[in-house]
């Protein structure tokens, strides 16, 4: 039986994760956004992980939103409040991943699919994929933290517009934004993600989750306080490990020889 969430984890920290539903253009029904969100805890949660990216099967979709067969059954006010519930959850935990979670948007993310995408810490995009928040076109409004997250990204009004007028958005309009980070001309094995990925994976688990708690304490709206501390406790961390004080003596022998 085929997996809905496929898991490739690599030597080198890196792990892909896959919404494998390729036949359905890779639709987010309740029991793949569980399956996700286990996959992104329990890999996150992995001392040798570093980094994960997250994709879709196929070359055509990303995430093509929620499964509108499911969500047809969605009526009440308990109802709705249940399904955004558990899907804001699922999208939490990439949110709030230890370490970095990247989009590799292979096809287009739509809906639900593109608030997927927005919760991750990075987008990189195929050439020919789209981002688009469409759901007005079926009379709703985002709902699994997606608009508070596209409005971070883009701000406010370029947000509005997207929401309002429910556009796709292609890759360089995306980068222009800083809605993605890389435009990947060559697949998901090509070149194009491994010198982006290379220096991210050169760096420690350790100064990674630095990092991730750092974007992670601004993006949920903490003070400047509070997101100055979160950095001082992982410098602390982070100097007294082995790695900072290997790096520090390298340096130094190359300034004697």
């Amino acid at each position: 039986m085929k997996n809905d969430i496929d898991v490739d984890s690599r030597a080198d920290g890196l792990v892909w994760i896959t919404i494998n539903r390729p036949d359905k253009h890779n639709p987010l029904a309740r029991a793949v956004l569980d399956a996700l969100a286990a996959a992104v805890r329990s890999t996150g949660q992995d001392p040798r992980t570093r980094l994960i990216v997250l994709r879709g099967a196929g070359d055509k979709y990303f995430a093509a939103g929620g499964d509108l067969v499911e969500l047809a059954q969605v009526r009440t006010p308990e109802q709705i409040d249940d399904m955004a519930g558990n899907a804001t959850l699922a999208l939490d935990t990439i949110r709030d991943c230890e370490v970095p979670v990247i989009a590799y948007l292979n096809g287009d993310a739509i809906g639900g699919g593109a608030e997927l995408a927005s919760a991750c810490d990075m987008r990189l995009m195929a050439s020919h994929a789209r981002i688009g928040f469409i759901q007005g076109r079926l009379g709703i409004s985002s709902a699994w933290g997606g608009g508070p997250d596209l409005c971070m990204l883009v701000g406010p009004a370029r947000a509005m517009r997207m929401m309002s007028r429910c556009e796709m958005i292609g890759v360089q309009t995306a980068l222009d934004w800083g809605l993605a980070e890389l435009e990947v001309r060559d697949g998901p094995q090509g070149e194009d993600i491994k010198a982006f990925l290379k220096p991210m994976l050169d760096r420690s688990r350790l100064v990674l989750q630095g990092i991730k708690q750092q974007t992670a304490a601004w993006r949920k709206g903490m003070g400047q306080p509070q997101r100055r501390e979160v950095e001082r406790s992982h410098v602390q961390t982070t100097w007294a490990s082995t790695e900072h004080w290997d790096a520090v003596e390298r340096f130094l022998s190359k300034e004697k020889s």
